[in-house]
């Protein structure tokens, strides 16, 4: 292939991305109105919950095989040591731009996460191949879920307190408004969170030193046996559940013939879960680009942190990992900051991703 077939080729994923989140965009648009805001949270929890798991299932149980896991090992050290420098680079850039508490989590995931592919589209490679980027995929998911999953619900809970304690704080200088019929009262008025609950005193700072004051008092034993659960609460995140069994499944031959192939008795399991799993990108990138209407609107994310981002993912020359804007949209935090942030990193991956893929595969044919 020439060097101008080769640059035609690699720029194709990157453009579908950007014409797909163009038509999420005119989507959530007050004109057409296909997309409101209520939509691409149920359609997120949808993704999250069955297209997700689907995609990573098909994509492991089909071309993963015991040999090939034991043959790639270096994988998981490459994977792993993408995600401990981003998170380093990601943490430095959080010191240096100082963006606000509920962004932190998103910038350092945004540095530390990649999509797992530069190559674009994967079917039309040879069994090497798609054994090597859906282990790739399976790891990247693995610690997409559990490290970035971690960064972002972290910074939720932390902006979610801050807004209860500015609620709180807020009330004590208007005693006299919950005299008001009609008046709501926030604290009353809050949700139960899934991830759990945040106790906020209205005594402001005093009681925040009394409850930092008791959570020290805390047995270590107590500590260790909540750390371990909150890891396992993590490792059953559906695409993780996914990932495990498509392992279990692809590494052993007894149940892969059974479920897997065209002669599987079972196969009609594999096909059915093969085109859920096709729903995925396009869901994800329809939500991002619905999003992006309202994060170009009232986007408070600074063009420093926007920057910096784009310089520390393109030391691994792949753009962030778009599940990241599945977690913010399932925490509910940094929404409109994510789409902003996708939107410049894959229109610069327009070119710099393009050029690195074409360059590569020019040397290698």
């Amino acid at each position: 292939m020439g060097f101008w077939t080769l640059l035609e080729v690699a720029c194709m994923p990157t453009f579908q991305v950007l014409i797909i989140s163009v038509l999420g965009a005119f989507m959530a648009t007050e004109y057409w109105n296909l997309l409101p805001v209520d939509a691409r949270r149920s359609m997120n929890k949808v993704v999250f919950v069955v297209f997700t798991p689907s995609l990573v299932f098909a994509s492991v149980a089909k071309t993963i095989t015991f040999e090939d896991i034991i043959s790639m090992w270096f994988m998981i050290v490459n994977v792993g040591l993408t995600f401990l420098f981003g998170g380093i680079l990601g943490w430095i850039l959080v010191k240096i731009v100082r963006p606000k508490p509920y962004q932190e989590g998103l910038v350092m995931a945004a540095c530390s996460s990649e999509d797992g592919n530069p190559f674009g589209d994967h079917s039309v490679c040879k069994r090497v191949g798609l054994s090597y980027v859906s282990f790739s995929m399976a790891l990247g998911g693995f610690f997409i879920w559990t490290y970035s999953y971690q960064l972002i619900r972290t910074s939720a809970m932390k902006w979610k307190a801050l807004q209860a304690i500015e609620a709180a704080e807020e009330a004590s200088k208007n005693p006299n408004s919950d005299l008001d019929a009609e008046g709501e009262t926030p604290l009353l008025k809050g949700e139960d969170e899934e991830q759990g609950s945040i106790v906020v005193s209205s005594n402001g700072s005093r009681n925040q030193e009394a409850i930092v004051a008791d959570e020290s008092d805390v047995p270590f034993s107590r500590k260790v046996v909540a750390f371990v659960k909150q890891i396992l609460h993590e490792l059953l995140a559906p695409p993780t559940v996914a990932a495990i069994v498509g392992f279990f499944i692809g590494s052993i031959p007894f149940l892969k013939k059974i479920i897997i192939g065209d002669s599987a008795p079972l196969r009609v399991i594999e096909d059915s879960i093969t085109q859920l799993g096709n729903g995925t990108i396009p869901c994800i990138t329809l939500i991002l680009g619905g999003n992006l209407i309202q994060g170009l609107r009232k986007s408070t994310i600074k063009i420093p942190i926007i920057i910096g981002v784009i310089i520390v993912r393109y030391v691994f020359t792949l753009p962030p990992a778009m599940n990241i804007g599945t977690m913010t949209q399932l925490f509910d935090v940094a929404e409109a900051e994510c789409s902003v942030i996708f939107l410049w990193t894959y229109l610069v991956a327009a070119l710099a991703l393009t050029i690195w893929s074409t360059v590569y595969m020019w040397l290698l044919s």
